[in-house]
C-alpha cells in the first residue's frame, strides 16, 4: 500500500489533460435522463396499452393475488353474460376488470420509466469501424467483429468500438452518452482509471484499448437490459411477501367458499358475483397490485441518481446494511492534499519560507503544488508570480526520480519536495539540516499530515528554511452525514493505505466510527468476512482491480465507473458519476424501498379489515338486525355496500401509484419507532380511508334510481 508521501509523488507525476467529471457531481439527475418527479398523468395514457397486454394469464399468474382477481373478473363476466339484464353483475365485472388493469398500469408506469431510459441509451449505440492492431499494422474492421483480447487504436474524434481497458496512452474521453455529464474524463493505462465504455468518444490524444467484452454484451447493452427491467428478478424479500399475500388469499378464499351454507341457513342468498366481489375486497389486493411497481421504482430511483443496480437484491440489501466501508481519499477527503501552513526553522521567518515555497512550486503543476502557491498568495500577501518573470531562470518540474521541484535564479537555488530527497540535496552541497526541522516533520506526521521541506543554496551555503504542512481536507458536511448514519444504526469504517497516525487523525476529524490503516486487499476481505460472520450486511465502494475481491464479497459493492473492468464486474452496482460518497444515498434509497413496501403492506392489510366491517354488517343486517349495530356507516343497501367496496378497492390502487413510485420518505430512527410510525400513519390511515371512501361512494350510488 502507498503512503501519503508516495501518493503525493504519484499525483505529481500524473499528467493533467483537461477538466473532468470524476469529482463528485452532486445528486441531480443526469442531463437527458427521464425525470423522477411525482406521478405524471400522461404516463397513464402512454402505459395503458402495456397494461392491457399484461392481461395475458401467463403474465398475471406471476402475481398470485391479482391472478385471483383476474379469475374473479372472468367468472363474474361469464355469469353476467348468462344474465344480460343483471346490471349489478355487469357493474361488478367492470370494476373488477378495472382493478386488474389498474394493477397492471402501476407496473407498466414503473417499467415505462426504465424503457424511456433505455431509449436514451440506445441512441448512444452506433455501428463503428474499429482500427484493430495486428502486430505493428492496423486493419479496419466492423466493431461487431471484435473479440475479447483484440487491441484497437482510438484517436481524437474516434468512437470507442467496445468495452475495454486502456493499455497504452492517456486521453480525454466524452462519456456523456452514459453519464449525462458533458465534461470530459481522463482515461489512462496502468491505473484505476483505465476502463473505457463502447460508444463513448475520444476527445484528445491517442490510446490503445484491449477489448474485454463480446459484441452485444457491452456495458451499454447491459444498462439497456437492466433499466428496461428485462433482467429484473424478484428479490428474496419480495418472494417472501408474495408467499404471505398468497397465503392470506387462500385463507380468504376458503372463508368465502364456506359462506354460502351459513348464509343459506341464515336466510340470505349469496350469488357467485357477490362471493367474488367479497373475496376481492377482502384479499390484500392493494399491496398485491403495487408490489412489483415498488421494486421497479426502487431501482429506477437509483438510475435517476446515475447508479446502475445489477439486481433488485442489491437495492434491498442496501436497506439493511449495518456496516459501511469507505475509502479515505476521494470519499472522506477531497482527494488532493492542500498546503495548510509554512513552518520556519529557527532563525528564519515565515515570510521567507513562503517566498521560497512559492517560487519552487511555480513549476509544480500538481494540485498540491498549486495549493502552495495559493496559500503563499492568500495568507502572506505574496503576489502571484509566473515563470516568465524571472529572466534566465532554470525551472525544475517534479519527477518521480528527484521527488522535488524548484528553480535556479538570481544566484539562488531553491528546492521543495519529499523530506529524504531535500535532505540529501542539502547534504550533497555541504550544508547541514537544522535540528528543529526533524522535530517539525515529526509533529506534522503525528498529526496525520505530510511534511515537505523547503531548502535554499546561496552565498551562505545550503540549508533548510522550513517545512510545508500538507493535509487531507475532509469534505464539508461529512461529519454530519456520519452522525446521520449512526442514527440509522450503521457503523462506518474508513479504509486507507496510510500509516496509523495519519489514519487516526483523519478518522477523528471526519467522525467515522473506526478505521483500517495500511489496508491490503486481504485486510479488506478479512474485515468484510468478520462483519458478515456476525450477521451484518456490509457495503463498500471501490474502483481498482485490488478492490474487486472485496467488492464481490460485500453485500453491496459499488464500483466506480472510472475504475477498472474487474471492479465493475465484481460489484453489484456501478456509480456512473464515480462519486464514492453516493454510497450513503444508496443506503437511504434501499431503506426507502423497504419502508415503502412495509408501509403499503400495513395500509393494505388495515384496508382489508376496514372493508370487512363495511361489507359484512350491511350484507347480513337484513336477516340479523343485531348486526345493524356494526353497520356504523349506515350504507344504503347490501348491493350498494358491495359495489362501493369494489369501486373503492380499484380506485385506491390508482391513488397509491404516486406513492409507490416516489417512495415513502425515509427518516433515521430506531426500528421500534419506525414500526410505531408506520402503524400510526399507514395502519390507522388504512383503517380510516375505506370508511370515508366507501361512504362517499355509497352516497353517490344512492342517487342512482333503482339501486
Amino acid at each position: 500500500m502507498t503512503t501519503d508521501t508516495e501518493k503525493y509523488e504519484d499525483s505529481m507525476s500524473t499528467p493533467t489533460l483537461a477538466p473532468h467529471s470524476d469529482a463528485p457531481t452532486g445528486h441531480r439527475p443526469a442531463e437527458g435522463r427521464v425525470g423522477a418527479g411525482l406521478f405524471d398523468p400522461g404516463a397513464l395514457v402512454r402505459s395503458l396499452p402495456e397494461a392491457l397486454r399484461k392481461l395475458d394469464p401467463r403474465v398475471m399468474v406471476k402475481s398470485p393475488v391479482m391472478f385471483v382477481v383476474w379469475i374473479g373478473s372472468v367468472l363474474t363476466t361469464v355469469f353476467s353474460v348468462k344474465d344480460p339484464g343483471d346490471w349489478f353483475g355487469w357493474t361488478i365485472s367492470a370494476w373488477l376488470w378495472l382493478t386488474v388493469i389498474f394493477a397492471n398500469l402501476a407496473e407498466a408506469v414503473a417499467e415505462g420509466r426504465g424503457k424511456a431510459q433505455a431509449d436514451t441509451l440506445r441512441k448512444a449505440k452506433t455501428d463503428t469501424v474499429a482500427r484493430r492492431l495486428v502486430g505493428s499494422t492496423e486493419e479496419r474492421v466492423p466493431g461487431t467483429e471484435l473479440t475479447i483480447g483484440d487491441l484497437v487504436v482510438c484517436e481524437a474524434g474516434d468512437v470507442i468500438p467496445g468495452d475495454g481497458d486502456v493499455v497504452e496512452g492517456v486521453a480525454s474521453v466524452d462519456e456523456s452518452a452514459i453519464t449525462g455529464e458533458s465534461a470530459p474524463v481522463i482515461r489512462e493505462s496502468g491505473g484505476d482509471r483505465s476502463a473505457v465504455t463502447g460508444g463513448t468518444k475520444v476527445l484528445s490524444d491517442r490510446i490503445v484499448v484491449r477489448i474485454t467484452t463480446k459484441p452485444g454484451e457491452t456495458f451499454i447493452d447491459r444498462m439497456i437490459s437492466l433499466v428496461e427491467g428485462a433482467a429484473r428478478q424478484k428479490t428474496p424479500n419480495e418472494i417472501a411477501l408474495n408467499i404471505l399475500l398468497a397465503s392470506l388469499t387462500v385463507v380468504f378464499l376458503l372463508a368465502c367458499a364456506t359462506l354460502p351454507p351459513f348464509a343459506g341457513y341464515a336466510g340470505t342468498d349469496l350469488t357467485m358475483v357477490v362471493l367474488v366481489a367479497l373475496l376481492v375486497c377482502l384479499i390484500p389486493t392493494t399491496i398485491g397490485a403495487l408490489l412489483s411497481a415498488i421494486g421497479i421504482a426502487g431501482m429506477d430511483r437509483l438510475v435517476q441518481r446515475n447508479v446502475l443496480a445489477m439486481s433488485g437484491r442489491a437495492v434491498e440489501a442496501a436497506g439493511d446494511v449495518s456496516t459501511l466501508l469507505l475509502d479515505k481519499t476521494g470519499t472522506i477527503t477531497l482527494g488532493n492534499r492542500r498546503a495548510a501552513e509554512f513552518l520556519p526553522v529557527r532563525g528564519v521567518t515565515e515570510a521567507e519560507v513562503a517566498d521560497a515555497a512559492q517560487l519552487s512550486s511555480l513549476a509544480d503543476e500538481t494540485p498540491e503544488g498549486r495549493s502552495i502557491v495559493v496559500l503563499a498568495k492568500e495568507k502572506y500577501r505574496l503576489r502571484e508570480r509566473h515563470q516568465g518573470e524571472l529572466a534566465g531562470a532554470e525551472w525544475f518540474a517534479f519527477t518521480a526520480q528527484t521527488r522535488m521541484s524548484g528553480v535556479d535564479a538570481d544566484g539562488r537555488r531553491i528546492r521543495k519536495g519529499a523530506t529524504a530527497s531535500v535532505i540529501a540535496w542539502v547534504e550533497a552541497r555541504g550544508g547541514e539540516v537544522a535540528e528543529d526541522a526533524q522535530a517539525l516533520t515529526d509533529r506534522i506526521s503525528e498529526a496525520g499530515g505530510t511534511p515537505l521541506l523547503v531548502a535554499v543554496e546561496d552565498t551562505d551555503g545550503a540549508r533548510v528554511l522550513g517545512v510545508i504542512h500538507l493535509k487531507d481536507v475532509v469534505k464539508d458536511g461529512m461529519r454530519e452525514r456520519f452522525v446521520e448514519l449512526r442514527r440509522m444504526g450503521i457503523r462506518t469504517v474508513m479504509i486507507t493505505g496510510d500509516n496509523p497516525l495519519t489514519a487516526k487523525a483523519i478518522a477523528e476529524e471526519a467522525g467515522v466510527d473506526d478505521f483500517l490503516a495500511e489496508a491490503t486487499p486481504e485486510d479488506k476481505m478479512a474485515l468484510i468476512k468478520r462483519e458478515q460472520a456476525g450477521g451484518k450486511l456490509v457495503a463498500m465502494t471501490g474502483d481498482g482491480t485490488n478492490d474487486a475481491p472485496a467488492l464481490a464479497q460485500a453485500d453491496v459493492g459499488v464500483a466506480m465507473n472510472t475504475g477498472t473492468s474487474a471492479a465493475k464486474e465484481a460489484g453489484n452496482m456501478v456509480d456512473l458519476d464515480s462519486d464514492p460518497t453516493k454510497l450513503i444515498e444508496i443506503v437511504e434509497i434501499g431503506k426507502q424501498l423497504l419502508i415503502t413496501r412495509g408501509a403499503l403492506t400495513t395500509f393494505s392489510i388495515a384496508n382489508d379489515v376496514a372493508k370487512y366491517f363495511a361489507i359484512i354488517p350491511a350484507l347480513f343486517a337484513a336477516v340479523h338486525p343485531g348486526l345493524d349495530k356494526l353497520n356504523i356507516m349506515h350504507l344504503s343497501s347490501p348491493n350498494s355496500a358491495i359495489l362501493s367496496a369494489v369501486i373503492f378497492n380499484a380506485l385506491i390502487i390508482i391513488a397509491l401509484v404516486p406513492l409507490s413510485l416516489k417512495g415513502v420518505r425515509y427518516r433515521p430512527m430506531s426500528a421500534d419507532r419506525m414500526l410505531r410510525r408506520n402503524l400510526g400513519i399507514y395502519g390507522i390511515g388504512g383503517l380510516i380511508a375505506p370508511f370515508i371512501g366507501i361512504k362517499i361512494i355509497d352516497l353517490l350510488l344512492s342517487l342512482i334510481p333503482g339501486l
